[in-house]
């Protein structure tokens, strides 16, 4: 079988190179700068004539760790997960570790059964943006000396750090903008909280801020089994709220897309109804007169995961904070000018 039908082996690279396997072991693992600069050279020239890549898998088995990262996401559709997972790839670049990702389709089982994939691969750190509760699954890699980090989402009983957006500031600057806008009655739209420890934070705050600044509000959490229902609870909304100046405000860009549906189907006009969404997404500045956000920081996001997770494979003295939630940035469009 010629070379450049099947891998070359490390010890095809010491034959050409004149050099020792352990030689090239160490070249191409973390103790190259033990040899000298004429045997690295050699071991290059060797490498690259023969199209050898060093198999990263097996290494990381042989010493109980490797240079992956495994991620994952809930729901790899949503585009904020889109977004998180181009800020953790392109940190764990940086870093010189390759990122391996799994999709849930928030479905707790593919979650359990992604977990054991991913301890199989002995990934060297874990981000997770929890679709269930896998507290036991992820009890055993913290046991095991891998890090976890959680991204958006909290899990009960996991003690890590868990990054995501400033809920609380979030649903605050959101209120600030409608009301200096005008608009006296609010309907807040959401999917399911009950999994998502960032939708029960948002639905929190809004009851409680709509309170305390003593507007009319209300909430609508969306049906699984279409817009039928959320249609005519909007339509009850806005009918009853009559006599006020009505918004609409989306827990994340999904629910933006939805309730932006919604609103051709009644034909209601963007301002007129206002409508804001949290999640900055590319179609929002497209649909005239623009749709309002808060743009979610997910680049930062996604890299202060992977830098909590370097923190913990090389630690320093310095203590991470628990909480790392980071401030959305008002889009403000036509949407919300009344």
């Amino acid at each position: 079988m010629s070379t450049a039908a099947r891998r070359s082996t490390l010890l095809e690279v010491a034959r050409l190179a004149g050099a020792s396997k352990t030689s090239v072991s160490r070249y191409f693992g973390d103790e190259r700068e033990r040899l000298s600069p004429s045997l690295q050279a050699r071991i290059a020239e060797a490498a690259e004539r023969l199209g050898y890549q060093p198999n990263q898998m097996a290494r990381g088995l042989k010493g109980g760790h490797s240079k992956l990262i495994g991620m994952l996401v809930a729901d790899i559709r949503n585009p904020f997960s889109v977004a998180i997972t181009h800020g953790v790839e392109q940190a764990c670049r940086q870093h010189g570790y390759s990122l391996l990702m799994c999709n849930t389709d928030n479905d707790p089982e593919q979650e359990r059964q992604h977990l054991a994939l991913l301890g199989a691969y002995q990934v060297a750190g874990l981000v997770v943006n929890a679709a269930g509760s896998p507290e036991r699954q992820l009890h055993r890699f913290i046991s095991q000396g891998t890090p976890v980090v959680l991204l958006d989402r909290e899990v009960n009983h996991v003690d890590t750090e868990v990054v995501g957006l400033d809920n609380q500031r979030a649903i605050a600057l959101a209120l600030d903008h409608l009301t200096a806008q005008g608009y006296q009655s609010l309907l807040y739209v959401s999917e399911a909280p009950e999994r998502s420890s960032s939708r029960q934070q948002r639905l929190t705050h809004f009851i409680h801020d709509a309170t305390q600044r003593e507007l009319t509000h209300a909430t609508l959490l969306l049906p699984a089994d279409g817009d039928t229902a959320a249609l005519e609870t909007l339509r009850r909304f806005l009918s009853e709220h009559s006599s006020l100046c009505c918004a609409v405000l989306c827990a994340n860009g999904n629910v933006t897309l939805d309730v932006a549906r919604l609103f051709q189907k009644l034909g209601l006009r963007l301002g007129e109804v206002g409508l804001m969404g949290i999640d900055e997404l590319d179609w929002c500045a497209l649909v005239a007169p623009g749709i309002t956000t808060l743009a979610q920081p997910t680049n930062t996001i996604g890299k202060t995961a992977v830098h909590c997770l370097m923190h913990r494979i090389t630690p320093t003295k310095v203590a991470m904070p628990k909480q790392l939630s980071f401030p959305p940035k008002l889009m403000a469009r036509g949407s919300t000018q009344r």
